[in-house]
């Protein structure tokens, strides 16, 4: 890539697939031109990477006309490293205008999205195919987590590709524990409500199949003491916006989301995703939960299951007007029906999806290690029946990774309060500051000096420059 050759990258949520293009801004003249449909995070992409120390700037829909106009002219200019643009925004002109930019490379992020084989098919990538035209000699980069055989195979067609090199990293992500409950043996709501009542303070998605769902559940799960808001489609666009930012900010513990939701989210502290409903193939639910853990802290995943569900799917998609598409959209369904239903390791099962062979995971699902989603809705239950809702969680069950002492834990706790107060400050979410996993080992190793925080996982020059007087404050009072 550096050296000029086309690429396409499979790599999972949280691999460091953002490192794969800023690396080269910093290394090649020019300007890395980054599209990608995340519009709604873009701001705080660029913020992060204004942090690093990043000549940056998104380009979308959400500018007002002078501002655009103006950050297109700095672009032409050279005056940034890197570049994020909405692919809605590539209108002829502005692919024309593309050949006069100093580009050092084209990434496609989220690149399945040009393919409608891929699980979540949009016809603004094909917009692509024109800008590629208008940048012949401009490297390609594309980005997924979520591509078969087939769908790879369609984004090196589609982006016209020149013998591309290819990079496969694995997608296991042990740090990720997969529980699957069948829907009809139990109640279900009840269940969902004691799961996340255990997980009481943490970041969580609760993903439905419709709006109607997401507002019934919303509403329960507020009367049950959760706080928890909506996200769908049919809300008002400034509404979605404010939740959204309600929880990027972990002013709500819980987001109850359509597939609305989508990929616009990149809050790094989500300790779990549960899906009502079963997502509509492989590659959703795979994409779906892994926007739990991008810190790599173990968080948990739970998916309520039944072939009422895969009804459901076939009728979302009637208005496909391909047969051949809709009969392969709903042999997706049916397959991840079976897959779940006849057992086996999850992550072994989802794996060999995506042609990745591995063990059985032993520890990382509950058909591995015989804990199951309905024992811990159980335990999550029995906190309301004891009115109890801080009980200690069971270790081995509930959140594994590396429990911090008692004193530790505090000191985390009090970490995360000044983060959030940071963040507040700047109007950015929580986890641009820092991370939970750079927050944990900060309550462990307890810097004193400027330059024990630079041997804090996660903290750079920049960051301590930022925020090192203030954190240092915190944890030199521990000492």
């Amino acid at each position: 890539m550096v050296a000029g050759r086309d690429c396409i990258a499979l790599m999972p949520t949280g691999a460091g697939k953002s490192l794969t293009f800023q690396v080269p801004a910093r290394l090649l003249d020019g300007t890395v031109l980054v599209v990608s449909p995340l519009i709604s995070l873009m701001k705080d992409q660029v913020d992060a990477l204004t942090q690093l120390g990043f000549q940056a700037a998104a380009i979308n829909s959400s500018l007002e006309l002078g501002e655009r106009e103006r950050r297109l002219d700095a672009l032409a200019a050279g005056q940034y490293e890197l570049v994020y643009l909405a692919p809605e925004g590539l209108d002829g002109w502005l692919s024309r205008e593309a050949r006069n930019w100093p580009l050092s490379l084209l990434v496609v992020d989220e690149a399945h999205c040009i393919s409608q084989w891929g699980h979540d098919f949009r016809p603004s990538y094909r917009r692509l195919q024109k800008l590629r035209e208008e940048l012949p000699n401009v490297p390609v980069l594309a980005l997924t987590a979520t591509a078969t055989r087939k769908v790879a195979r369609d984004i090196i067609y589609q982006l016209g590709m020149k013998q591309p090199e290819g990079f496969k990293g694995s997608l296991y992500r042990s740090n990720l524990k997969i529980y699957c409950r069948k829907k009809g043996t139990g109640h279900t709501r009840s269940e969902i409500a004691g799961l996340i009542r255990a997980r009481q303070g943490q970041s969580g998605i609760l993903y439905c199949s419709t709006r109607k769902a997401v507002d019934q559940t919303t509403r329960f799960l507020c009367d049950q003491g959760v706080k928890a808001l909506p996200y769908h489609a049919g809300m008002e666009e400034s509404d979605r916006a404010a939740n959204q930012d309600a929880f990027a900010r972990d002013d709500v513990d819980v987001i109850v989301a359509t597939i609305a939701f989508g990929m616009g989210i990149d809050k790094s502290n989500v300790r779990f995703v549960i899906h009502r409903d079963m997502p509509k193939d492989v590659e959703s639910w795979y994409q779906e939960m892994g926007r739990a853990g991008r810190d790599g802290v173990d968080s948990d995943c739970f998916l309520f299951y039944s072939w009422a569900d895969v009804k459901l799917q076939e009728r979302f998609g009637n208005d496909t007007e391909d047969p051949e598409l809709y009969r392969a959209k709903v042999e997706a369904t049916k397959f991840l029906f079976r897959l779940v239903e006849n057992g086996g390791c999850r992550h072994q099962k989802i794996l060999d999806h995506f042609s990745e062979e591995i063990s059985a995971c032993a520890s990382s699902c509950d058909w591995c290690t015989g804990v199951t989603g309905e024992d811990l809705a159980v335990e999550g239950m029995a906190l309301r029946s004891t009115g109890d809702p801080q009980k200690p969680k069971p270790r081995g069950r509930i959140g594994e990774s590396r429990p911090l002492s008692q004193v530790d834990e505090v000191l985390f706790q009090d970490l995360r309060k000044l983060r959030k107060s940071l963040a507040d400050q700047q109007g950015v979410p929580a986890y641009i500051v820092f991370n939970d996993t750079t927050l944990r080992d900060m309550a462990e190793k307890r810097p004193a000096t400027p330059g024990e925080f630079l041997k804090v996982s996660g903290v750079g020059p920049a960051k301590l420059e930022r925020y090192g007087e203030a954190f240092l404050e915190l944890t030199t009072l521990r000492v």
